[in-house]
């Protein structure tokens, strides 16, 4: 169909973080008419900038500005507190709608698949991140922070969150928008040592030079690394050579300042200590109904530069531990009624167009995705605006071949959920919530005190 002003396309986005922000701007920007409804299961929006990004990283919450003028833009709506594929089908929204986009993301933890994985104490760092910041599906997790040690598996920025937090004092956070329940448990923390560990070299280590770099401001904490770790074998160190590996380089550099600095301030004293290992894996995790050690496997690198694969020596080191978190990898999770690829966590598609399954190309008319349930779970916030610009000049492409849906309207949309008891959430319901956790932050010295239950954000609309 070919939009008109009398007839605009209309277009539903699925979930309302950094993927669906950007796709919005694009269609709004691309100068069709085009109309945009963007639907979030939970009454906030902004997913993993709300949800996902750590409390002491203000600066990064600040694209949320960006965001509210992308919806202050004539053509777009905000509607929380409904899931698609629960509340309503996808089907159902086809009638509404002639194109829909998911933008979902990576809701769930890729696993260890070793054994002892199911112990108490063994926990994905995706229930700690959303535990601390305040998604209300996580409000009654517990973590048991009575131990000394703690291990977090795995070497990307979630992993270096995890750790940061693990290892800051409550004063460091406690004027942050850390969830209060969260606040109270670490303020209590036994922890004495964390060990984050990496199977493969600091050369491959996914973590940016900016959350590397962080770890040495810590105030009661002591950051230790082999010397010998930071060896690097030749693949690797051809690796770094290539411009692409800029801020693989530069990790590398910030490394070999923090083993300067301990050498220099040996015997610092501070009550924490956090390890970073690198070429070890997990092989099992022991315990008498809970977590009480861990067993790693020393690696070595095999293969050409840039696809180097850690490949175990059979030497085995043990760790006792108390804590395990694994933070490997996201997946994301299916929606009823839209394909979806097991293996990769993904929606099948070929650049933005959904296909049938992997492998294909017969296209789904009229769906579309975007962000890490398109791609995988790489990137930063900034990486979802060239990816949803692809996405939307790909439907952009499609116009003629878009079947137009049996009821235009939003209004008619909003009628189905009222005769199933849904309670839509506007952006201007959304801006009241806001106004109430800033409110309550004021008041303890914090930018804000999140509602930690969908029941307390909908009690400030009655």
């Amino acid at each position: 169909m070919l939009p008109t002003e009398q007839r605009p396309l209309r277009v539903a986005i699925i979930g309302s973080g950094p993927s669906g922000f950007y796709v919005a701007e694009a269609l709004l920007k691309s100068g069709s008419h085009i109309t945009v409804d963007m639907f979030e299961r939970l009454p906030a929006p902004y997913g993993l900038v709300r949800y996902g990004v750590a409390p002491d990283h203000p600066k990064i919450k600040n694209v949320i500005k960006v965001y509210e003028k992308i919806i202050e833009r004539p053509g777009f709506h905000f509607f929380g507190h409904v899931t698609v594929g629960q509340d309503i089908s996808v089907e159902e929204l086809k009638k509404f709608y002639d194109a829909i986009i998911f933008a979902c993301g990576a809701e769930t933890d890729r696993h260890l698949n070793i054994p002892g994985e199911g112990l108490k104490g063994c926990h994905t760092a995706t229930e700690f991140v959303a535990w601390y910041n305040g998604r209300p599906e996580y409000r009654h997790h517990q973590f048991d922070l009575s131990h000394e040690t703690a291990i977090v598996i795995g070497q990307g920025n979630v992993a270096v969150d995890v750790c940061r937090i693990l290892s800051k004092t409550a004063d460091e956070l406690k004027n942050t928008d850390i969830c209060q329940h969260a606040l109270d448990v670490l303020s209590q923390s036994h922890i004495k040592e964390v060990h984050m560990i990496g199977r493969r070299g600091p050369a491959q280590a996914a973590f940016t030079p900016i959350e590397v770099r962080e770890l040495e401001e810590f105030l009661n904490c002591d950051v230790v690394l082999d010397p010998k770790d930071l060896e690097l074998n030749s693949a690797s160190q051809r690796e770094l050579e290539d411009p692409h590996n800029a801020p693989k380089k530069k990790n590398l550099e910030i490394l070999k300042h923090l083993v300067a600095s301990a050498a220099t301030q040996q015997q610092k004293g501070k009550a924490k200590k956090l390890f970073l290992h690198f070429l070890k894996s997990p092989h099992e995790i022991k315990g008498n109904g809970r977590v009480e050690k861990i067993i790693l496997e020393k690696n070595e690198l095999t293969g050409e530069p840039g696809q180097q694969k850690a490949k175990g020596t059979g030497l085995i080191e043990e760790l006792k531990c108390g804590l395990v978190f694994c933070s490997i990898g996201y997946r994301g999770v299916p929606i009823p009624g839209v394909p979806f690829d097991h293996e990769k966590g993904i929606i099948p598609n070929i650049k933005g167009r959904v296909v049938s399954s992997n492998g294909t190309t017969k296209t789904c008319p009229g769906l579309y995705c975007t962000g890490w349930i398109k791609r995988g779970p790489v990137g930063i916030i900034g990486t979802n605006k060239a990816d949803a610009e692809e996405t939307v000049q790909h439907l952009l492409e499609d116009l003629n071949q878009l079947p137009a849906c049996e009821q235009p309207s939003t209004e008619g949309l909003l009628g189905l959920l009222r005769r199933k008891n849904i309670r839509a959430i506007t952006f201007e319901d959304w801006k009241k919530i806001d106004a109430a956790e800033i409110a309550r932050g004021q008041k303890v010295g914090k930018p804000r005190e999140k509602f930690v239950s969908i029941e307390e954000m909908l009690s400030v609309l009655k």
